[in-house]
């Protein structure tokens, strides 16, 4: 899985010429576009019925969606421990899980790590104290069924089992957004 928050800014500081940071800034540009292009794209997936799936977490228990819808709304949080910009989204998210887990709000962290990064899963989730379930996606059969091919991505589906909301990346600030939404499906 690729990770969508890794940067190439850092490239400005080995190549100083004018001409190098133009193209970056072009590239960049690009970049933005394609990303936002592929947001939209995920956008079909509102309305859906989210697919069911059964994953193991941390203590290799079963994890099915289906026992869970109609408790509240969930939230499917895709991330990669050797993602940098994913860990910290299900970090900030995690404050969301604090704020509303009493009202019935479900968070779901899948991991996508393959067979060589899977090892981390767990000492991060300890290390940053995630309190929500964190499930293992290895073979990425879960990720790919949400279109969830860049980390981090997030999935929002409410009472019914429908998924209202998807966004791919993660910026300082994105927790604002899914604050509202998840507001608005406590409140009907």
């Amino acid at each position: 899985m690729r990770c969508a928050g890794d940067s190439w800014w850092n490239l400005f500081d080995i190549y100083g010429s004018v001409k190098m940071k133009s193209l970056l800034v072009f590239l960049i540009i690009i970049l933005v576009f394609v990303t936002t292009s592929a947001q939209s794209v995920n956008n079909f997936n509102a309305g859906r019925n989210a697919p069911n799936f059964k994953l193991e977490n941390l203590d290799r228990e079963i994890i099915e969606l289906k026992n869970l819808i109609g408790s509240g709304p969930i939230l499917l949080c895709f991330w990669s421990s050797c993602c940098k910009s994913a860990v910290a989204q299900v970090e900030a998210f995690s404050v969301l899980y604090e704020k509303y887990k009493d009202d019935g709000f479900i968070m779901l962290a899948v991991a996508t790590d393959d067979e060589k990064t899977v090892a981390k899963v767990k000492p991060v989730a300890k290390s940053k104290k995630f309190d929500f379930p964190v499930l293992y996606d290895t073979d990425g059969s879960v990720a790919r069924i949400y279109y969830a091919y860049d980390m981090p991505f997030d999935v929002l589906i409410d009472t019914q089992g429908k998924i209202v909301y998807t966004h791919l990346g993660y910026m300082k600030g994105d927790e604002i957004e899914l604050d509202k939404r998840i507001k608005n499906l406590l409140n009907k």
